[in-house]
């Protein structure tokens, strides 16, 4: 397995792994990390629900991915203690707003040496913090002791098709390099291909706030606002979060690579992106409130939208786009008059960041 460096912490390995999360992004990281060949980690899962925990143990099949079979190396924690008990490396598939309260609850089991990655896209509303500032607010380890490594892995990552093992690429951030390279080892495969970067700050920046882009795109969608205005949206809203990206430190290349439009394009276009349905039921006169009580998964955007608008004046940035989308989410704009509002805006030179 691969080791890390023994300057930066005393953890050997990566031989026990526990995912936290039994969504679809949880799903497939067990899966990527127990189904392959040769010498793979002993790969845990769990879940704040009991009942889900328990059809997953014994069907090692979830309503959340139809058709998708988890492999038998993958083992379901079935308590708080057993999940993270001598683990090397914990996985964070929880959504952003409720990852606190998770590892508020799971924080008394985490082992000192135990590596956290998330695979979060978000940022928490109140604090602005992102998923790996979370886990290190919770977890307040001793400012003495040789830091814990943290990292995010991120990209245009569609669950279905990670499932299916589809050809796809990710990044792999963390403050720490020898972390980010061994989570780029470990997670590799014939068909993922990960690729390492030092801007943790970019890397979950551009993630969380691709999301609210989508939803913007998924309008357009519903509106048959057609794909001239699509692609025009997408170039605008990478500037736009390029600006904010760069205004609170992040390097700009990573706006512009797989963590960045990578992912914006993916998550703008795929059929199957969460944050783009939601728009594209808006776009076609759905009530956000309906749509989220009857969505079976959690959009991630809403609640991000509320934050980067904060983030948006805390560093005054502008940013129009998801000035729009939070008005038709919050403030019952009609999401015609969000385009009308857009279009109408003073001319100017492009601006790129």
């Amino acid at each position: 397995m691969v080791n890390l460096d023994p300057k930066s912490r005393p953890t050997s390995s990566l031989d026990k792994v526990c995912v936290l999360g039994l969504g679809q992004m949880g799903l497939v990281c067990a899966e990527i990390l127990a189904g392959g060949q040769g010498d793979r980690p002993q790969v845990r899962m769990w879940g704040h629900a009991e009942d889900e925990s328990g059809r997953l143990a014994q069907t090692h099949t979830s309503e959340r991915l139809p058709g998708f079979v988890l492999s038998d190396r993958v083992t379901i924690a079935l308590s708080d203690e057993a999940a993270l008990r001598e683990v090397d490396l914990i996985i964070s598939a929880i959504p952003v707003q409720f990852m606190r309260s998770v590892w508020e609850r799971l924080k008394a089991h985490v082992p000192p040496r135990a590596g956290v990655v998330s695979v979060a896209k978000g940022i928490e509303n109140e604090t602005l913090l992102r998923p790996t500032q979370i886990v290190a607010d919770v977890l307040e380890d001793d400012p003495d002791a040789a830091p814990r490594p943290l990292g995010v892995l991120s990209g245009p990552t569609i669950a279905g098709e990670l499932a299916r093992c589809l050809p796809a690429t990710m990044v792999a951030a963390s403050d720490q390099d020898q972390f980010s390279v061994a989570l780029q080892q470990l997670f590799s495969t014939s068909w993922l291909r990960i690729y390492t970067n030092e801007d943790m700050l970019g890397v979950e920046l551009a993630g969380a706030t691709k999301n609210v882009i989508a939803i913007a795109a998924g309008i357009i969608d519903g509106l048959g606002a057609g794909s001239n205005a699509k692609s025009a949206l997408l170039a605008r809203g990478l500037a736009e979060i390029t600006r904010l990206g760069t205004a609170m430190g992040a390097s700009s290349d990573t706006f512009f690579g797989i963590a960045g439009v990578g992912d914006l394009a993916t998550t703008c276009f795929s059929p199957e992106g969460r944050n783009r349905s939601l728009g594209e039921a808006l776009g076609r006169g759905a009530k956000l409130s309906e749509y989220l009580t009857n969505s079976p998964f959690v959009v991630e955007g809403v609640a991000t939208t509320e934050s980067v608008m904060d983030l948006a004046a805390r560093y005054r940035v502008e940013m129009p786009i998801t000035e729009a989308v939070h008005a038709v989410l919050f403030k019952n704009l009609d999401p015609i008059d969000a385009i009308s509002m857009l279009m109408s805006r003073d001319l100017k030179r492009e601006r790129l960041r």
